[in-house]
């Protein structure tokens, strides 16, 4: 499947990004990848190793009289995000990608195409083939888990790795360089809620928000897209005059992604339900214009729906409360880095069910005290409602070093390859960078990619021009890290 990516330019690297395309891998599901390229190696006479967490390291020695030079790094993750446009029957741990090209782009029918980190690791893997390119020692080192936790980094093993140059492959923009990326942590929130009988005046209903944009939760998060979770919590506080009271919540597939749909059954009186479709429908309206040109798809109904117990008013009115006061979106402006997002949250997964409510949150900063400031702003909100919060997953920030030797070689390569100076940048995402420098202080490191766009949802793309650039660069760099100068 996808033979068409044979066709591309560089073929190498489009001929392992086919071979991702067609091996399902989403986070915690990348073991058949990892059989795959290990196989690979194998056939290459390339060594390879695992470390105890799973993650992948695939070696090739240096060229000839470049054996003393500094090791060289290639860094990306296996996993991808797996999303789907609803009703797109598409199994990800199953099911290869069906990709296709338009105007310039490739894309994914219905789903998330993987470019992310798909290109990095393709890109590496090519790297690792070419014999006409003069290296010192490489390292491709392959992590699990980044997309659900950061679990293959977190867990690395240290003393494992040995270059001293780190080359992360997971950026998403062209003519760009990143030397900085925000630290995050996943807040968990439970709490078991009562519920009481159906009323005999009373009718279930499931009211649907769809139609949103989605995206990245952290280099989108300033974009004004519309997050399903917020937008369905406000339209259920105006739905609640109404004697709309919460049954079920099903809102967001993955905390770093921002959610486009949103689903929620509530009880009400059935004399109320004209009332409540016509409230809809001005809601919706209200909604459309608000995120007109940006969202303004945006699409509320209300549909059937099993009766079930509700919550209590009580409980129903305090959940919907301090979901609508949550904090999201961006908390603050970088003044270091202006133009930079310092902190934000994404509401990414708010489930209900049969009483036992479940919030998975993603807090990112560039400043690790914020992320655990805003973290116990969550603990200390839910608590009123009896709700318990755990942190996890944390994962520091990459401090930017501008005056890395690298990145001025970097630089200058980028100059002579392509004619453009890139532009040093500092990423409102969680690159691995930051937990790959806490366990090896001496890495020198930049991340670069080629252009992706929509990452996270359905409507993730890579520009195939930008892939041919990004390839050039990066061969560049690897041979001048085999000069004398890389000494």
């Amino acid at each position: 499947m996808n033979d068409h990516l044979l066709q591309l330019s560089p073929e190498p690297l489009w001929r392992h990004f086919r071979t991702l395309c067609n091996t399902p891998r989403p986070s915690g599901h990348e073991q058949r990848l990892v059989e795959t390229l290990t196989a690979w190696a194998d056939e290459r006479e390339l060594a390879h190793e695992r470390d105890a967490a799973g993650n992948l390291k695939i070696l090739k020695p240096a060229s000839p009289g470049c054996e003393a030079l500094p090791g060289v790094i290639l860094q990306g993750h296996l996993d991808m995000v797996a999303q789907a446009n609803a009703g797109h029957p598409h199994d990800f741990t199953r099911d290869a990608l069906d990709t296709y090209v338009e105007d310039g782009w490739l894309h994914a029918r219905e789903t998330t195409l993987g470019a992310d980190n798909g290109m990095g690791v393709a890109a590496a893997l090519a790297i690792l083939e070419d014999d006409s390119l003069r290296h010192g020692p490489l390292e491709a080192l392959f992590t699990l888990e980044e997309e659900a936790s950061m679990r293959g980094a977190l867990e690395l093993d240290e003393g494992w790795l040995q270059g001293r140059y780190l080359l992360n492959l997971d950026s998403e923009d062209r003519g760009q360089v990143y030397i900085g990326c925000a630290g995050g942590a996943d807040v968990v929130v439970g709490a078991r809620l009562p519920t009481r009988d159906l009323g005999e005046d009373e009718i279930v209903r499931r009211v649907a928000l769809t139609g949103l944009v989605g995206g990245h939760s952290g280099i989108d998060i300033h974009k004004g897209r519309g997050n399903a979770n917020r937008l369905l919590v406000r339209v259920l506080r105006a739905l609640e005059p109404f004697g709309a009271c919460l049954v079920a919540y099903h809102g967001g597939t993955l905390r770093n992604a921002l959610p486009r749909e949103a689903f929620a059954s509530i009880a009400l009186p059935a004399d109320e339900e004209e009332a409540v479709t016509q409230r809809l429908v001005e809601l919706q309206a209200e909604l459309a214009s608000e995120l007109a040109g940006i969202d303004e798809d945006v699409q509320l109904a209300l549909e059937s729906a099993e009766p079930d117990a509700p919550l209590t008013e009580a409980a129903s009115r305090l959940l919907i409360a301090a979901l609508h006061v949550a904090p999201y979106g961006v908390e603050r402006m970088s003044v270091e880095v202006p133009g930079v997002v310092e902190t934000s949250n994404n509401l990414g997964v708010v489930k209900l069910e049969a009483g036992r409510f479940h919030l998975c949150a993603l807090v990112r900063s560039l400043r690790d005290s914020a992320t655990q400031d805003l973290a116990d702003r969550f603990r200390a909100l839910f608590s009123l409602i009896g709700a318990e919060t755990r942190v996890e997953n944390a994962y520091p920030g990459w401090t930017p070093d501008p005056e890395s030797t690298l990145l001025a070689r970097f630089r200058r390569l980028h100059l002579e390859q392509t004619g453009v100076d890139p532009d040093v940048k500092v990423i409102h995402a969680g690159l691995e960078c930051g937990i790959l420098g806490g366990k090896y202080p001496h890495l020198e490191m930049i991340s670069f990619g080629p252009l992706i766009r929509g990452a996270h949802s359905p409507a993730e793309r890579v520009e195939i021009d930008s892939v041919s650039e990004f390839w050039q660069v990066l061969r560049a760099v690897i041979e001048d890290l085999a000069t004398a100068r890389a000494a």
